[in-house]
């Protein structure tokens, strides 16, 4: 079963919050209901990290529970993994998804591998929290957009939340599972995605897509921090007769396959967009099942919107990144085909 809406599932009050806000107030939650959880990171205590997101956590559940690490992504991810097979829900977090290279192979060669090597003995339930994208200005060492890299790691979940409702939801999934989850956060969305967020709990299933717009005419993928853009641009197409159903994937590692073929044997057409450069980029994967089992329904090339082939830029975010008119020109491109 697919989402189709970020609504509450239930009855109940909502409030109105920022993705960051439901970010935090995931982990608090979570810290509250369950004594095994433990945050960490790098400036995550007192300070609350570079972007807050842990603001106010350490003074409430104490410097055991919520604590700061020294500079070394290898060490956060090290402990993460010790912590998690010894029986703890540690949530560490590295600054920027750029910074965790020193800690690649603590994530892919032990993270990953615990459950398949002990035949399921251990688990690594363990989730690293990172800032991820570009649109704020960071140049090339704060900006990129590494999700591939997991995505090709089997025994890793990777999702990527562009709605509050998802962030929290997904991010409380992702605690009481028993993989580990790269939980990659678009900052440029931090404080500029608001919505209506339940006060009851709630999880999102991780592997679940979203329809964000039900449409007839062409079908839009994208995650994270290029969803308000394929939105725009699906509204930009609905005022010339173009009808667009657009698709929030939230999670790549399971990603909903049933959901996204369902739609494009629906429209016959399919344009992918996500920021992260476009070789090797997860969206091919997306293209290639795409073709493999719709093809038949197909009535243009699918089309992708990605990054660009070079370093993340210090001061053109806006030429790098796939903006509504770069998504409206490959959407006119599919429909002209």
């Amino acid at each position: 079963m697919t989402a189709t809406q970020e609504r509450p599932t239930q009855a109940g009050e909502t409030r109105i919050l920022t993705l960051i806000q439901a970010v935090t107030e995931a982990m608090r939650e979570e810290l509250a209901r369950d004594d095994r959880v433990v945050v960490f990171g790098e400036d995550v205590g007192a300070r609350g990290g570079v972007f807050l997101a842990t603001a106010g956590l350490q003074a409430e559940f104490g410097p055991r529970r919520v604590f700061d690490t020294p500079l070394s992504e290898a060490s956060v991810v090290g402990a993460a993994v010790g912590m998690a097979v010894r029986g703890l829900r540690p949530i560490a977090e590295i600054q920027f998804a750029d910074y965790m290279g020193p800690g690649f192979d603590q994530i892919i060669s032990q993270a990953a591998k615990i459950r398949y090597r002990s035949g399921g003995q251990f688990t690594a339930p363990m989730i690293i929290r990172t800032p991820s994208g570009g649109g704020v200005k960071g140049g090339h060492h704060h900006s990129q957009s590494p999700e591939s890299y997991f995505t090709h790691t089997p025994g890793l979940k990777v999702v990527m939340p562009s709605t509050p409702y998802d962030a929290k939801g997904l991010l409380k999934a992702a605690i009481r599972g028993e993989d580990p989850v790269i939980y990659f956060e678009p900052k440029r969305l931090y404080r500029a995605a608001k919505g209506e967020v339940p006060s009851h709990d709630y999880t999102v299933k991780i592997g679940e897509g979203a329809i964000r717009r039900e449409g007839t005419d062409l079908t839009l993928v994208g995650y994270g921090g290029v969803m308000p853009d394929a939105e725009r641009a699906a509204a930009a197409l609905a005022a010339e007769g173009v009808s667009v159903e657009v698709i929030d994937l939230r999670s790549l590692v399971p990603w909903d396959r049933e959901l996204v073929l369902s739609s494009v044997q629906k429209t016959g057409r399919a344009v992918l967009v996500s920021e992260a450069p476009r070789i090797s980029n997860f969206m091919g994967e997306v293209a290639y099942v795409i073709q493999e089992q719709a093809f038949d329904s197909l009535l243009a090339p699918v089309g992708q919107v990605a990054g660009f082939d070079t370093p993340y830029p210090y001061v053109q975010d806006k030429v790098y990144l796939p903006g509504p008119n770069r998504i409206t020109a490959a959407c006119v491109k599919a429909l002209n085909y």
